[in-house]
């Protein structure tokens, strides 16, 4: 389970890697959100319909642990951790001695 740090306990240097992880997660969630809008169905009041078969399919991946996700799911998953590990490994750069900067990569979903 995910743990997190109260914003008072978050020490200045790590500010800024804060922000463009946070920068990171934004346009991950919209790009989720722009994926799931466009596979519902919007309605009179504006709301959004989503299809039966795609509630089923996102409840059970809400509801799988990792461990049991089938191998094309759990590289969807490593597709989404790819956008955070450059800003990471960056920052970390100093102490692993990595070797060259690793870029950003876009643009992956899990469908």
């Amino acid at each position: 389970m995910a743990e997190f740090l109260e914003d008072s306990s978050i020490p200045l240097q790590l500010e800024g890697l804060m922000e463009r992880l946070a920068d990171v997660e934004h346009e991950r969630w919209s790009h989720w959100q722009r994926y799931v809008h466009s596979k519902c169905e919007r309605v009179g009041d504006g709301s959004l319909v989503i299809p039966a078969h795609l509630v089923e399919r996102w409840e059970s991946q809400m509801n799988t642990p990792y461990s049991a996700l089938s191998e094309k799911e759990k590289e969807s998953d490593r597709e989404q951790v790819r956008r955070y590990l450059p800003i990471i490994a960056n920052a970390l750069k100093p102490r692993l001695r990595l070797p060259v900067r690793v870029r950003c990569q876009r643009g992956s979903r899990r469908e």
